[in-house]
């Protein structure tokens, strides 16, 4: 995000103030869905593209959880069954634990 749009939402706010912010803002639901052949993908919405690179997260996580996938309109996926730990690797990257749903 722009150090500009920044300041449209923020009102002279220090930036790092604002981009906390504007996290607490989000709310990432995380999922489970089933695709051909039985296997599973973890999926993760609602993070703002404007505001988070989410091409990066998704390569952190996808670090983080030794597995592979992708980003589809705005939405992580990644392979397999992770729901049981995202949500304490957002925690750790600076992500409000109240904004983040695990669905089942």
């Amino acid at each position: 995000m722009g150090e500009k749009d920044l300041e449209s939402l923020c009102g002279g706010l220090p930036q790092e103030l604002c981009e906390q912010l504007v996290r607490e803002q989000q709310l990432i639901k995380i999922r489970l869905e089933k695709r051909k052949f039985g296997k599973e993908v973890t999926i993760i919405e609602g993070i703002d593209e404007k505001d988070v690179d989410v091409k990066k997260l998704a390569s952190q996580l996808k670090t983080k959880l030794a597995t592979g996938g992708t980003v589809k309109n705005g939405k992580i996926e990644l392979q397999g069954d992770h729901r049981s730990v995202l949500k304490d690797i957002l925690i750790e990257l600076g992500f409000p634990p109240d904004n983040i749903v695990v669905l089942s």
